[in-house]
């Protein structure tokens, strides 16, 4: 059985995954709807917020949340579609370990050298922003919740809803796209829109559209589970700006002046191609046009309507 087909495992019906969708979805769109409507400005609102509880606060109080939303998804899988957390997160019969941190490893390696050469080639781009009791106390936030953080956001897109969307229309693609675009809509809230236009949002969805396609051809959440923390927790540490959703005690302080350019394509363009090859080499993929576009059927050997 392939990842979507691991819906079938529970009871894949049509109103279990609308209602949850559209009450997180709600959450989202009622917040941006509210940021346009009312006229404000998002990092102005953060920045206030900061000053008033400082930095680290504020930065748990964004996050801790994501123990409600992870937590309360886990339990509406379990008890309502009646579906295994494991048939959730991967085709394989236990989730791979040695995955989640080949992905983390790799693409936090990455991300830190991409930071670290930023830093040497413009130093005058960048502000030594270490504190050590802010930063200790970060570092064991970030440890702690991000992760959380990031897990809700894939085993909802392409965990849940990349299931439910697929054994709803019968096929991988559409599922792909629309968890793609949505996970780049439900961040049009961030400050970084405001300050980087529209433009910015080519990098939110063409990540989740890099996250689909290995989630897909993994058949499992583990690669895509590796890199999104690795993501969110380097760039927390090591880098933060006065632009950023995350604007954290870190070792760096980015005060150049941004412009969504080759941070956009870099990325979408070029490094995710290349982990695309390195993970299609190491696990072996193959029959990309079947894993990706291919038709979802429902296995004989599962009876649940």
């Amino acid at each position: 059985m392939n990842f979507i087909q691991q819906a079938y495992k529970g009871e894949p019906h049509f109103w279990k995954y609308l209602l949850p969708t559209l009450g997180l979805l709600s959450i989202f769109i009622l917040n941006s709807i509210l940021i346009s409507v009312l006229d404000l400005d998002s990092n102005e609102l953060l920045r206030k917020s900061i000053l008033e509880k400082g930095a680290n606060r504020v930065f748990f109080e964004n996050l801790v949340v994501f123990v409600v939303f992870l937590g309360g998804l886990f339990l509406w899988v379990r008890f309502v579609n009646k579906q295994s957390i494991i048939s959730l997160s991967t085709s394989r019969e236990r989730i791979d370990l040695k995955r989640v941190v080949f992905s983390f490893s790799l693409w936090g390696i990455i991300t830190a050298s991409m930071i670290v050469y930023s830093y040497f080639d413009a130093p005058e781009d960048f502000v030594w922003n270490f504190k050590l009791h802010k930063f200790l106390v970060l570092a064991f936030l970030s440890i702690l919740f991000l992760p959380i953080q990031t897990s809700f956001e894939e085993y909802f897109f392409r965990g849940y809803l990349m299931q439910g969307i697929g054994v709803l229309v019968k096929n991988k693609w559409i599922p792909l796209l629309v968890t793609s675009v949505l996970f780049g809509l439900m961040h049009l809230a961030n400050p970084e829109v405001d300050k980087l236009g529209p433009i910015i949002m080519i990098y939110y969805i063409g990540t989740g559209l890099f996250l689909g396609i290995i989630t897909l051809m993994d058949d499992g959440l583990e690669l895509a589970l590796g890199f999104h923390a690795a993501n969110n927790l380097v760039t927390a540490l090591l880098v933060t700006s006065d632009w950023t959703a995350f604007q954290t005690d870190s070792l760096l302080l980015d005060i150049s002046e941004p412009s969504a350019g080759l941070n956009v394509i870099v990325p979408v363009f070029i490094l995710f191609p290349i982990l695309l090859f390195i993970f299609s080499k190491k696990y072996h993929w193959n029959n990309w046009k079947e894993k990706l576009l291919g038709k979802v059927v429902k296995p004989n050997a599962i009876t649940n309507d």
